[in-house]
């Protein structure tokens, strides 16, 4: 059978790589702009859906996934430069922000199965010039939440509550790697 992962995202390529079952990319051609009310947890289930739809096709499943950092019930996107993500992380600060991984493995027939892993991450209170040094250091502008937890970015926060390690990074494997064995693939 045939996995198509349907982004570009270095993260989850990595982390897709650790079921050791052969994959390739395609880019997904998705708006990720939030429709009006919208849900932080509708919006990561709507992307992951239409991430997997964008490249479906054929006998292959494919693999669509967003995250999305809610504060406050407000989602948070991905920063995009250094001072949204200073801002982020400030606005952060002190606080518990939900992330949100969906995850949609869709078949070119039209099957779907989906999944959605909650992570909290409480934040340390974090100073401007502690925010500063993160930012130059890591540069996470292209990371929901402006951190990368895989990296420097543990070093912001008081704790996280997850059922999957991996989900923060951008790829709950656990519910990848049911998904993928609904779907018949096999894992390990």
């Amino acid at each position: 059978m045939r996995l198509v992962l349907a982004s570009t995202s270095p993260y989850r390529r990595d982390l897709l790589q650790r079921l050791r079952l052969p994959f390739e990319v395609a880019r997904p051609d998705v708006d990720e702009s939030p429709r009006a009310a919208e849900s932080p947890a509708a919006l990561a289930q709507r992307l992951a859906r239409a991430k997997a739809a964008a490249v479906s096709a054929g006998d292959a499943w494919t693999i669509g996934s967003d995250q999305v950092a809610e504060l406050d019930g407000r989602a948070l996107g991905k920063p995009g430069g250094r001072d949204a993500a200073r801002a982020q992380l400030a606005a952060m600060s002190g606080t518990e922000v939900r992330f949100l991984t969906a995850l949609a493995l869709r078949h070119g027939d039209g099957r779907c199965l989906e999944a959605m892993d909650v992570t909290v991450v409480r934040f340390r209170t974090l100073t401007g010039d502690e925010i500063a040094r993160y930012v130059d250091a890591e540069q996470p502008f292209d990371c929901a939440g402006s951190f990368k937890a895989e990296g420097l970015g543990i070093a912001l926060f008081q704790a996280i509550a997850s059922e999957d390690p991996t989900a923060l990074v951008g790829l709950p494997l656990i519910a990848t790697a049911r998904l993928l064995r609904e779907a018949g693939f096999t894992v390990p």
